[in-house]
């Protein structure tokens, strides 16, 4: 667990937040602590790697409201909630939510590490996948609109004669914008192209 990536923990215990932040060192993680939720949304955004430890009973606004504030905030960001007080419908609430664990105190120092491992995984993966959907989309932009009205069409499993057709063209008119529309988006075949469209769009929408 090395790198820029950075764990955030958001505890109103000063004690709770040394020790964490003393465990998360020790395996070369950067830690940076809060003392309520207000306090970890008034901090400079950064761009890297992160997940959130988070306490579940906290003066103000509870771990798990902060949980879903997050959400309406469309802040996705891995969450490892902490409790004394720990019941089964609030795991399940919180896991439902897209908590990556939910640990009841006192818990095994290996436990903690695990769980922030594995959502830091995920944040890493996450910010890859949109990383790569910016990029896609910046190809797709690229393109003509008749050059898109093409790609929509081959995506729906359209024939190049069928397209050409569909737009009241050549069919080596077709041909021309399906190839120069590839080598803009960087696809080696029909079903790379449709793949990319999936991850720009979605799988059930089409592109425009």
């Amino acid at each position: 667990m090395t790198g820029a990536a950075i764990v955030f923990v958001v505890d109103d215990d000063p004690s709770v937040r040394s020790s964490l932040k003393f465990l998360l060192s020790t395996v070369g993680l950067q830690v940076q602590s809060f003392d309520s939720a207000d306090a970890f949304l008034r901090r400079k955004a950064s761009d890297t790697p992160s997940c959130l430890v988070l306490d579940v009973r906290m003066p103000g606004l509870s771990g798990l409201d902060f949980q879903g504030e997050l959400a309406a905030r469309k802040i996705r960001i891995p969450i490892v909630f902490l409790t004394g007080h720990g019941d089964i419908p609030m795991s399940v609430r919180a896991m439902k939510a897209g908590a990556v664990e939910f640990l009841t105190k006192p818990f095994r120092d290996q436990d903690l590490l695990d769980a922030v491992r594995i959502a830091l995984e995920r944040d890493r993966a996450r910010r890859e996948q949109e990383r790569e959907v910016t990029n896609l989309q910046q190809r797709y932009d690229s393109l003509t609109s008749r050059e898109r009205d093409v790609v929509s069409m081959l995506v729906l499993g359209m024939l190049n004669k069928q397209i050409a057709a569909q737009l009241g063209t050549a069919e080596s008119t077709v041909k021309v914008q399906r190839s120069r529309a590839m080598e803009k988006m960087h696809a080696e075949s029909l079903v790379d192209l449709v793949r990319m469209i999936e991850k720009i769009k979605g799988p059930s929408e089409k592109a425009s």
